[in-house]
């Protein structure tokens, strides 16, 4: 038997999530996304391949394309409308149409990412992203999302339990006791120039990865 969707996967699958993506689709936000993704990258090394969950369109993989031409990229999007247009902005890309609760890879990419998606995950099923985050990296994991020192929900767009607030990173790194962080930081909705949506972003490395890299 197929298994049931959770409400927030039937909610951004849907017609919400139909919306979101024409209204998030200012490719101006290319440029504030090469500036984060350009800070971050700076920590790592010989990153040649990603796998981001809740791609959206692919804003997030198109600024990371012009900073690494050649990046083989992996994306796992929900919403089958946003799919189609992240195929058609990236049409090198690995695209699959899915939830991230649902798919799991044999292979795996240098760094793993989600950007403002495990925000929307239902909170008991959280441990079921982190684990593909993990298990899909080589080397890095990257969470930028909205950060809270203990869980907490807000009301998202006069929407209920659809967005909730915690410390994603700490929660990894408390899970797999290889994990490590290498830097973090903040990027704030006023910024004059390259403008995010209030998120904290965490860079964790696996120890073996090191290693190996």
């Amino acid at each position: 038997m197929d298994r049931k969707f959770t409400e927030q996967e039937l909610f951004w699958k849907g017609k919400f999530g139909d919306d979101y993506s024409l209204r998030n689709r200012d490719y101006l936000r290319i440029a504030s996304n090469i500036s984060l993704f350009s800070r971050i990258l700076r920590h790592t090394i010989n990153v040649k391949s990603v796998l981001e969950l809740g791609a959206n369109i692919g804003l997030n993989l198109m600024a990371l394309r012009y900073l690494i031409p050649e990046l083989e990229m992996g994306a796992v999007e929900i919403n089958e409308k946003a799919a189609l247009e992240l195929k058609n902005n990236i049409p090198s890309a690995e695209i699959y149409v899915s939830s991230i609760l649902d798919i799991a890879f044999d292979k795996k990419w240098d760094l793993t990412f989600t950007k403002g998606v495990l925000i929307h995950i239902n909170p008991n099923k959280l441990k079921i992203v982190y684990n593909l985050l993990y298990h899909s990296s080589r080397r890095y994991i990257l969470i930028c999302e909205y950060y809270n020192p203990t869980p907490v929900e807000v009301v998202y767009r006069g929407h209920r339990n659809k967005l909730f607030k915690r410390d994603f990173a700490g929660e990894m790194l408390d899970l797999y006791n290889d994990l490590f962080l290498i830097d973090y930081g903040f990027v704030y909705h006023r910024d004059e120039y390259f403008p995010q949506d209030d998120m904290n972003w965490f860079l964790l490395e696996k120890k073996d990865g090191r290693d190996n890299g």
